[in-house]
């Protein structure tokens, strides 16, 4: 019994620290883009491309991905994918030397597939590696883990790119912005140990994760396109993109937003401070979610999340000062369940096979690169405060999403239908 155990709590443990390896990398865009900024001397919207590049890639890669879960298996995949995010850390100090961004842009699009591949296998890995009545549960636990990368990714990465060089006082001339380039170099080489290190964990586990779970089933069902047959694999997919975009589209105009001075009028360093307490919430709220989900339906506590969610976003539209602000901080909270709910959801209800809607669902964080953009145009136009209504609508549809998927039939192995709970 305590061998039948340790195999998949070994395994889970191990995938588990994918989450947080992910989280981090990703977190580590928001000070990699004031610092291109200042060294290549980028607009806003130029700047911004690092995240349209990185984001971009899932809606690219996710279509081969799946089927190369199905081909390799989940050991493997993992592996090639690290591999993959090691190459594009290793493009970044050639960018960096030839001082061109448009390589700057290549790199983070390398790493990006690499992690659209982890996020492929390790999503249903984690809600396979155990009793299936608690896949919620563990998928949600993976991801507060997630969360904790993104929260201390920032700080550190603030620390390594953000010092010296063109951000001190007066710092300015092509010393300066050569050390500001080797600030980046560092940030990405820390990166590099990281992921060997994981990868190392990875390949002394690759038997039991093989063992853990089984493979997902190749051919033409694990392509992510024979998901489009199914409704469910459909709408769940339309409920990620819209999730990850509004959730994205917050992050990014969080800190002109409190720097307003019809909201807090704190310093942009201070609303970037206050930032973090946004992608906090997230952390904190998965930790919580993953209790709840033991005891709460997971459509229900979903629905409930998406609402209120919206809610604090049209609060946010209409209201100024320290209101505004909370709300708006608030909302990380309730983000906390959405992806990994709607993910197992979605998988539990899909017709399609396991790869095919993963792959399908993971393509569809592409919603990451367009909402923001979005979001901006309506910002440009109407105001911060405005933008906040396309979260809004996106939660809003989330949360029907859900109720809907409350009262439908729930898939067994891409069988026969059985009653949800």
């Amino acid at each position: 019994m305590t061998t039948s155990s340790s195999g998949p709590r070994a395994a889970f443990i191990s995938v588990t620290t994918l989450f947080f390896a992910w989280g981090f990398i990703t977190a580590m865009i928001d000070p990699l883009i004031p610092s291109v900024r200042a060294i290549f001397s980028l607009s806003y919207a130029e700047s911004m491309l690092t995240q349209f590049a990185f984001f971009m890639a899932y809606g690219v890669v996710s279509l081969p991905a799946a089927a190369l879960v199905a081909r390799a298996g989940y050991g493997r995949s993992i592996l090639l994918a690290l591999a993959a995010m090691v190459a594009g850390c290793l493009v970044m100090p050639l960018a960096t030397h030839l001082r061109t961004y448009e390589l700057v842009l290549v790199a983070l699009f390398i790493i990006a597939s690499g992690i659209t591949v982890l996020q492929v296998a390790a999503n249903p890995l984690a809600a396979a590696l155990g009793p299936p009545e608690r896949s919620h549960f563990r998928l949600t636990f993976s991801q507060a883990f997630n969360s904790l990368g993104t929260v201390i990714a920032p700080y550190l990465g603030a620390m390594v790119m953000l010092r010296g060089g063109l951000f001190t006082e007066g710092g300015s001339g092509a010393a300066a912005q050569g050390e500001s380039l080797r600030n980046i170099d560092t940030s990405f080489l820390i990166i590099v140990v990281m992921i060997v290190l994981l990868g190392l964990l990875i390949w002394r586990f690759r038997a039991r994760l093989e063992a853990a779970a089984t493979a997902p089933a190749g051919g033409a069902t694990a392509s992510p396109l024979a998901a489009l047959t199914s409704r469910w694999a459909v709408l769940g997919a339309a409920a990620i993109f819209l999730y990850v975009g509004a959730e994205v589209s917050i992050g990014s105009i969080m800190i002109n937003f409190l720097h307003q001075s019809d909201v807090l009028g704190v310093t942009l360093v201070r609303a970037g401070q206050l930032l973090s307490l946004y992608w906090m919430g997230a952390m904190v709220g998965r930790f919580i979610g993953s209790a709840l989900l033991t005891r709460v339906p997971a459509a229900r506590l979903l629905a409930v999340a998406a609402a209120v969610a919206a809610l604090l976003c049209f609060t946010v539209s209409q209201v100024g000062g320290g209101l505004a602000a909370w709300a708006a901080i608030a909302v990380g909270l309730f983000n906390s369940i959405m992806f990994p709910v709607i993910f197992t959801v979605t998988l539990e209800r899909s017709t399609a096979s396991s790869a095919a809607t993963s792959g399908l669902l993971c393509m569809a964080i592409v919603g990451g690169a367009i909402l923001p953009v979005v979001a901006g145009l309506i910002a440009d136009s109407v105001g911060l405060h405005a933008a906040f209504l396309l979260p809004m609508a996106a939660y809003a549809f989330i949360s029907v999403f859900a109720m809907a998927a409350a009262k439908a039939r729930v898939v067994a192995n891409g069988g026969s239908p059985e009653m949800a709970h």
